[in-house]
C-alpha cells in the first residue's frame, strides 16, 4: 500500500498475529467455527501481505492480479455460504474490499474510486465499532456460585460435575477480538488508498 513504513509493518504484525490465531481456531469441534476461522484466517494473511510497505518490497503487477483473483474467489464462496449464515456477509464485502485494492494497487493508480472507497470506509468504522461494543463486558445479575441450570457447577466452585469450559480457540469474545482488528486493518488500509 502507499503508506508510511513504520505503520505498515504494525499493520503486517497485526493482521498476521490475527491470520496465525484464526488458523488456530479452526481446530474447533465446530464445523461452522472451523469454516467461519478459516475465511479469517486468509484475511488476515492476505491483508498483512497487501500491507507490506512498498519502500520494502514493491509487487509486480501480476501480484495485485493473483490477490484480486484469490479475494474474488474467496467472494464468491463468501457469498455462496451467505445463504445460511448472515456473518458471511461481512466476509463478502471484506473480500470484495480486498478485490477492490487489488486493483487499484494493479492498475497502478494512487487512488481508487473515491464514492466506492467513502462506502467502505463507513461500512468497516461501523463494523468495527459495533464489534467493539460487543466486547465491552455486561455486568449480568444472577444467581451466585453455585450450580449453572443445565450445566452443573460453576468454574472454579470447587465441585466435579458437568460443566467443561470451551476451549481457548472457542472463545467468543477472542474471535470478536480478531474480527475486530482485522475491521481496523481494513480502515488503515482503505485510509492509504
Amino acid at each position: 500500500m502507499h503508506g508510511p513504513a513504520s505503520p505498515g509493518w504494525l499493520l503486517v504484525a497485526l493482521c498476521a498475529t490475527t491470520g496465525a490465531y484464526c488458523l488456530l481456531r479452526m481446530r474447533s469441534r465446530v464445523e461452522e467455527q472451523r469454516r467461519t476461522a478459516g475465511g479469517e484466517a486468509l484475511m488476515g494473511f492476505g491483508m498483512a501481505a497487501m500491507a507490506v510497505p512498498a519502500a520494502a518490497l514493491a509487487p509486480p503487477r501480476w501480484a495485485w492480479v493473483a490477490y484480486a483473483a484469490v479475494f474474488g474467489a474467496a467472494a464468491l464462496r463468501a457469498l455462496w455460504a451467505a445463504r445460511s449464515s448472515a456473518h458471511h456477509l461481512h466476509h463478502l464485502v471484506g473480500a470484495f474490499a480486498m478485490v477492490y485494492m487489488a486493483a487499484v494497487m494493479a492498475s497502478g493508480a494512487h487512488a481508487g474510486v473515491p464514492a466506492l472507497t467513502g462506502v467502505l470506509l463507513a461500512y468497516f468504522t461501523a463494523y468495527v465499532l459495533w464489534t467493539g461494543t460487543r466486547l465491552v463486558p455486561v455486568a449480568v445479575a444472577g444467581p451466585g456460585p453455585g450450580p449453572v441450570p443445565g450445566l452443573g457447577p460453576r468454574p472454579g466452585s470447587g465441585s466435579g460435575g458437568g460443566f467443561r469450559a470451551a476451549g481457548w480457540g472457542d472463545r467468543l469474545e477472542l474471535a470478536r477480538a480478531c474480527r475486530l482488528s482485522m475491521g481496523i486493518g481494513m480502515l488503515a488500509m482503505l485510509l492509504t488508498l
